[in-house]
């Protein structure tokens, strides 16, 4: 299977679905770890310099005025991670865990946190030996980011927690080490910059949605059928009704339903047994192009969370800066995947009136 180039700024929904789910192989371009060598580079500086700046000279939340020397920058990044490593209940699946780990790495590639190299690399081999950490479904507050999923996710890093290797759950130091990769020890800004971020959230949309373009053509081909066993009235279908509507759902929705059609010998023209079919059929397009706007809209939003920068402190390697913002918040995901979940309701809705139909 072909190598998928992670470079930052260009994975797609399918290239994510296809390490998710069938195993592909993933690699840091060499643009990629040029940044991420000279952002650490800016770190180490603001180190040696005790420049205050966030989560890298400071403690955390309430604690961002204190002072953390040197000589603590280890432990702190360390004790981040365990301290919040507090989800619960069942496992994210497999596909939803290695989601999460590719869109950490793709988010470390952009060369904003200032991790080092080899970090970012560990990530990766673990993506490409098979190495999921187990990470609870319950615990992010999304306001926050996903510091509870992600800390469970950097765990088998540092030789904690679980991770599932070969089909088997193992202690997270167990399972790196049967696939021969050394664990971690994190440095200033590491832990935060693993953390900081909305890639849990964003994993389990992102491959919603995915599904969500699959069962988007799955209910065409369903209404066409079911415009068939109905006889439906294929006048409602006519172009000239939706270029004076001109939705782009909608006016797709139309022209897909009429190629899935042509040549049927079991639709009618208007007036040959009914003059117009119940709104379960004629109002498909309309129904269905809608969701499909919708649909679109969050692949929009996702594929650019996707390849976003939702760290903090951000590292500009140009002016030497640490700059404080709230690019974790989770807000702009949480209103796109709503607008998911109504879109797909309305296309159960409407396939469940088409069976009613079809059964009465």
């Amino acid at each position: 299977m072909e190598k998928i180039l992670i470079t930052g700024h260009t994975l797609t929904l399918e290239e994510l679905a296809a390490v998710c789910r069938d195993n592909a192989p993933v690699a840091l371009a060499p643009e990629a770890k040029q940044r991420i060598l000279e952002s650490r580079q800016v770190v180490d500086m603001l180190v040696d310099e005790a420049a205050v700046v966030y989560g890298i000279t400071t403690g955390f939340g309430k604690f961002s005025d204190v002072t953390i020397t040197q000589d603590e920058c280890r432990q702190l990044q360390r004790n981040l991670i365990v301290t919040h490593a507090v989800g619960a209940g069942d496992p994210f699946p497999r596909d939803v865990a290695r989601g999460i780990m590719l869109l950490r790495v793709n988010n470390l590639a952009k060369g904003f946190s200032g991790t080092r190299l080899e970090l970012v690399e560990t990530l990766v081999a673990m993506l490409n030996r098979g190495v999921t950490p187990v990470i609870p479904q319950k615990g992010s507050l999304g306001a926050s980011g996903d510091l509870a999923p992600l800390s469970h996710m950097v765990l088998p890093m540092l030789g904690l927690g679980q991770a599932e290797y070969e089909g088997e759950v193992l202690p997270g130091d167990v399972a790196m080490e049967r696939a021969g990769i050394p664990t971690v020890e994190l440095v200033a800004k590491e832990g935060l910059a693993l953390i900081n971020g909305t890639q849990a959230m964003t994993s389990v949309g992102a491959l919603a949605v995915y599904d969500a373009i699959g069962l988007m053509k799955a209910a065409d081909i369903a209404a066409a059928m079911s415009f068939e066993a109905n006889r439906g009235v294929e006048d409602a279908l006519d172009p000239r009704v939706h270029a004076v509507r001109p939705h782009d759902g909608q006016m797709k929705t139309a022209a897909n339903l009429r190629n899935l059609l042509f040549g049927s010998g079991n639709v009618t023209c208007q007036g040959e047994i009914r003059v117009q079919d119940g709104y379960s059929l004629r109002c498909v397009p309309q129904v269905h192009g809608a969701s499909q706007d919708a649909i679109n809209y969050v692949k929009s939003k996702v594929e650019i969370e996707m390849n976003a920068v939702t760290d903090n402190p951000i590292i500009f390697k140009e002016t030497m800066e640490g700059i404080s913002g709230g690019n974790f918040h989770g807000q702009p995901m949480a209103l796109a995947f709503d607008f998911l979940g109504i879109a797909l309701s309305e296309l159960a809705n409407i396939s469940e009136r088409r069976l009613e139909r079809l059964v009465n």
